[in-house]
């Protein structure tokens, strides 16, 4: 069985996001999911993530990680 490694996306508030331009994807490894998280993660800040968390077959790895840059 191969893994699947995806993220999660939360709103400041605290809940869930979903819908548009907040990918589905899943990763065939954790090195992929995080490089694609590298690449986009200003995007996901920008369209109003305030924090993320990755999960391993649906399993929580590590989270939930703001977003927010540090001063």
């Amino acid at each position: 069985m191969s893994e699947q490694w995806t993220w999660s996306y939360e709103g400041p508030d605290g809940a869930a996001m979903s819908g548009e331009g907040l990918s589905e994807a899943s990763f065939p490894t954790q090195s992929d999911a995080e490089s694609w998280f590298g690449e986009v993660w200003h995007d996901l800040a920008a369209s109003g993530v305030a924090a993320v968390t990755l999960h391993r077959n649906g399993e929580k790895v590590y989270g939930p990680m703001s977003l927010e840059a540090a001063p």
